[in-house]
């Protein structure tokens, strides 16, 4: 896949037209051809996919996937896995329920996002253009630095001891949100409004699984991170200070 310049870069391209090309992997043939239809209806231009090996195939004019939990053969999980490790695509998970271990199984494995079916084709829709959405970041033109940590919010680069540091598009906004007030703690829910749009009744998981996975990714000890620290009971602040 591409870099994560250049992919976010396409993905502003997104964000300005009206017809993202999404990759659908669902086994259900019913719920592929519904989750399509409605799709289609919303403005998308939709590649469906049966199972993950057929999806990995497609990966190439694919602006976001919608990836089913539960396939024959490879499994979301590691479908996810393998997208990730090849680059910054946005995944969002399709799960038959909101049990704690697949969700939390789905954000560890690299997932933007994530919704529970059965699930509406406008909820879906929406979910998708908020994705989307966040890979435009901030709008700050400076060239930042912490440490030996360099945040490029023009650029929307990020690198770390002179090496480029790979973040998906909702690592980067997290850590976009976060470093914008050094010092400042933003709660979990704050975090969820502005890096996942979730006004209400959102999922924290969301927050705690992509922080780690920005921790593994900028920190020289993610155990005792000095770049995103927690605060406690209440969210996450940007040092150091």
């Amino acid at each position: 896949m591409v870099s994560l310049q250049n992919h976010t870069g396409a993905a502003v391209e997104i964000h300005n037209r009206p017809v993202p090309n999404v990759l659908l992997i669902e086994d259900d043939p019913a719920v592929r051809a519904g989750l399509c239809l409605g799709l289609r209806r919303h403005g998308h231009v939709v590649e469906p996919a049966p199972d993950g090996e057929g999806g990995l195939r497609l990966l190439g004019a694919a602006d976001i996937v919608v990836l089913d939990v539960m396939l024959p053969g490879i499994d979301g999980f590691e479908v996810c896995r393998r997208i990730r490790a090849a680059g910054n695509l946005p995944i969002i998970m399709l799960t038959a329920r909101g049990d704690d271990i697949d969700v939390v199984s789905g954000l560890e494995a690299g997932a933007d996002d994530y919704v529970v079916k059965p699930v509406q084709a406008r909820v879906l829709d929406a979910r998708i253009k908020a994705v989307l959405r966040r890979n435009g970041g901030g709008a700050d033109q400076d060239r930042e630095r912490h440490g030996d940590l360099v945040i490029d919010r023009a650029a929307l680069e990020v690198s770390k001891a002179g090496e480029p540091v790979p973040l998906t598009p909702t690592e980067l906004r997290l850590l976009l949100e976060l470093s914008k007030v050094p010092g400042h703690v933003l709660s979990r829910q704050q975090l969820l409004n502005l890096v996942w749009e979730h006004e209400f009744l959102g999922d924290s998981r969301l927050v705690d699984a992509c922080v780690q996975r920005v921790r593994m990714k900028i920190e020289d000890v993610p155990g005792s991170p000095v770049y995103i620290r927690t605060v406690r009971g209440f969210g996450y602040r940007f040092g150091p200070l």
